[in-house]
């Protein structure tokens, strides 16, 4: 059985980024992995394009044949695509049992409203794919009350109308330090506790929001969200390899695929760890290493960085004089390097 994402999220959230890096990380972990690109206008891929939509349909094509504006016209390439999804159909066929990451356009109506994409997963999913959502939103939108109610909002929307297995993740958590200090430590976000403490925030950011007229209006939109009781938010910094294990490991357990066909049974060591819980990171961890102590752990990086690069280059005689000078030198016989204990399975 077949297992894929479906990376959604407003522009500028970083989802091309994400499967570039998830692609990577996927691959270095021994899982077989191909990008299905759903963006009618992304014409320059960051990562290998396993699949591209643009074979059938480009914007540019639409815009000038039907007068049509960017968000109508990646509309109407969805609605195409779902009046011709034999050519999807057939394109996955040649990818076998690959896990697949699709990268979808960032038209919020896309997937708020708009049915298209909605189906069109719906029938990926009648194919035997386990499917989940990941909603991808800027970590820029803590920083002011009023776009973090709009995000609420936004993955709330989405989750209604996807109705598949879905994940809200908080991208670029690596840049929250270069912002002004939230008022709220990052638990009070993710899990979107007590949103009534929030209310005064809003009303400080603008004279407009303090008016009397919207002070009911903005209890009415929280008290929302939370009686429904369906957002949170994961983390992520997608160059971070433990950021990215962990969001990975939570992507497994809500998609299925980290329990395997039968339980104990042929499970890889990828397998065993997630089901275990093995190195799941706390959202304290994610406060400590990214907004309370950041430099800290930045310059503790680079030390391990730097030491991990010289025990690699060896202490044979004349590797200390010669390394790094870029001299033929530099390729070095380090020998048999030692078993990890970890043997990494490549799926066919």
């Amino acid at each position: 059985m077949p297992f894929a994402q479906l990376v959604i999220g407003p522009p500028g959230a970083g989802k091309s980024t994400y499967c570039d890096g998830m692609n990577q990380f996927l691959g270095a972990i021994g899982r077989k992995c191909s990008i299905v690109n759903l963006d009618p206008a992304n014409d320059k891929t960051s990562y290998p394009c396993a699949l591209d939509v643009r074979d059938l349909v480009t914007l540019e094509e639409i815009m000038a044949e039907d007068t049509l504006g960017p968000n109508g016209g990646v509309l109407y390439a969805l609605e195409e695509l779902e009046q011709n999804f034999e050519w999807l159909e057939e394109g996955l066929k040649g990818l076998g049992e690959d896990y697949i990451l699709f990268d979808c356009p960032g038209q919020v109506e896309l997937f708020t409203h708009h049915s298209s994409l909605r189906n069109i997963f719906f029938k990926i999913q009648k194919l035997g794919y386990r499917m989940t959502v990941i909603h991808l939103i800027d970590s820029y939108s803590l920083t002011l009350p009023s776009m973090y109610i709009s995000a609420l909002l936004l993955s709330l929307r989405a989750m209604l109308q996807m109705d598949l297995p879905h994940l809200n993740v908080l991208t670029k958590i690596d840049n929250l330090s270069n912002y002004a200090p939230l008022p709220f430590n990052l638990d009070f976000y993710t899990e979107v506790q007590d949103l009534s403490y929030l209310l005064p925030h809003l009303e400080a950011e603008s004279s407009r929001l303090s008016h009397g007229k919207f002070g009911a209006l903005n209890k009415a939109i929280v008290e929302l969200v939370e009686d429904f009781g369906l957002v949170a938010f994961e983390t992520l910094a997608v160059e971070d390899k433990k950021s990215m294990m962990n969001l990975l490991k939570v992507i497994d357990r809500a998609g299925g695929y980290a329990f395997g066909p039968a339980e104990g049974a042929n499970d890889t060591i990828w397998q065993v760890a997630v089901r275990e819980g093995l190195g799941t990171m706390d959202i304290r961890d994610v406060q400590e290493r990214w907004l309370d102590s950041k430099d800290e752990y930045d310059e503790q990086e680079r030390q391990q960085w730097q030491e991990d690069r010289a025990q690699a280059i060896g202490s044979g005689p004349g590797n200390a004089e010669h390394a790094g000078d870029g001299s033929e030198d530099d390729d070095l016989d380090l020998g048999p390097l030692p078993d990890s204990g970890v043997k990494v399975i490549r799926k066919s």
